[in-house]
């Protein structure tokens, strides 16, 4: 004799598997603006620090050269006779894009810069493509 047993199935229905897609689907368009977002401004925040502490060493440079500041960058790489670099580096760094930075030696009256042109990798530009300047960076 058969008794009549049903089977019960484990799994989900596609209602079920829908409505997770659509709750995954919702957090990935809250969660991943703020996160990109976040890691741009780190990488902003990488390139000033570089920055100061590549004008920190052009002034340290300058201050043992009766003030007189390096043609270019490879300077501050360069050992002295004593074997002294002023950047504890063999190459000088590259901006977090993988540019070199922009060295503006002091002339006419200017100060000295240090610029990295951004994520677009060219000069001027607006919000993330926005320009970093020894510069703007020393009048905050």
């Amino acid at each position: 004799m058969r008794t009549n047993e049903t089977k019960t199935r484990a799994g989900f229905t596609l209602a079920e598997l829908m409505v997770v897609i659509v709750i995954i689907g919702l957090l990935a368009t809250l969660v991943v603006p703020n996160v990109v977002r976040r890691l741009f401004a780190a990488t902003r925040a990488t390139a000033e620090a570089n920055i100061m502490t590549i004008a920190q060493a052009l002034d340290s440079y300058a201050v043992e050269n009766m003030g007189r500041y390096p043609d270019t960058l490879e300077a501050l790489v360069t050992p002295d006779e004593n074997g002294h670099t002023f950047l504890n580096r063999e190459t000088v760094p590259t901006d977090p894009w993988g540019q070199p930075y922009v060295y503006e030696p002091p002339s006419g009256g200017r100060k000295l810069n240090v610029i990295s042109y951004g994520k677009d990798t060219a000069p001027g530009g607006e919000g993330d493509d926005a320009d970093i300047t020894y510069e703007a960076l020393r009048n905050k």
